[in-house]
């Protein structure tokens, strides 16, 4: 028997080995004249998402475990440095702007972390994977935007570096319900696929 053969997603959440990762919920791709264009991204941000990511917010602060933000946002005032593919889409937000930071109900603490990135895959463009090995997370618990994009990345980059990926479905959204369902799909292989309410539970010990 082979240590694999003992290897499982379904792991308990440990205090100092987990972490809740909420990607790109911030002003200028959730805010409400941003959301407004977009209806059906409107609603399930509204009714699904934010609420839920507030809830496993609290939760997670109140179990002393680690929360890390991404947003959207240039390291150079010109945008220079971000990817080709962000260049090619006209995509990227001003450093120290206001289209930059987390949106008010997801306000980070003082001591949370928040990694700017200037491409679609967070572990390409910013430190996490360090900060992930030197604070000794193992579980990385993904919420945020976009289901098809930034958190599809997140997922696959995540599990192919070794970390245990798990996509809270019911916290992530797309530009449509269909785009959101299809990216859930297409990589349910590379992590765990839990609930709000199944992380709630575990956080409480139920």
């Amino acid at each position: 028997m082979t240590s694999s053969d003992f290897l499982s997603r379904g792991r308990p959440i440990v205090r100092g080995k987990a972490a809740l990762l909420i990607i790109d919920v911030q002003n200028g791709t959730c805010g409400p004249e941003e959301a407004d264009d977009r209806p059906e991204f409107r609603a399930a941000l509204t009714d699904r998402v934010v609420p839920h990511i507030e809830s496993l917010l609290h939760a997670f602060r109140r179990a002393r475990m680690e929360v890390i933000f991404t947003v959207i946002e240039n390291l150079t005032f010109n945008g220079r440095d971000r990817s080709l593919d962000y260049k090619l889409s006209g995509m990227g937000f001003q450093k120290g702007s206001h289209e930059a930071q987390v949106i008010p109900q997801l306000a980070p603490k003082e001591d949370e972390l928040v990694l700017p990135k200037s491409s679609s895959s967070v572990f390409n463009s910013t430190m996490l994977d360090y900060v992930l090995r030197n604070i000794g997370i193992e579980d990385v618990f993904v919420v945020g935007c976009l289901t098809d994009q930034c958190i599809d990345h997140a997922v696959k980059d995540g599990a192919d570096r070794g970390y245990y990926m798990t996509c809270i479905h019911d916290a992530c959204v797309a530009e449509t319900e269909a785009r959101h369902e299809a990216a859930l799909s297409c990589f349910h292989g590379y992590c765990r696929m839990l609930s709000t309410k199944d992380v709630l539970s575990m956080l409480s010990g139920g």
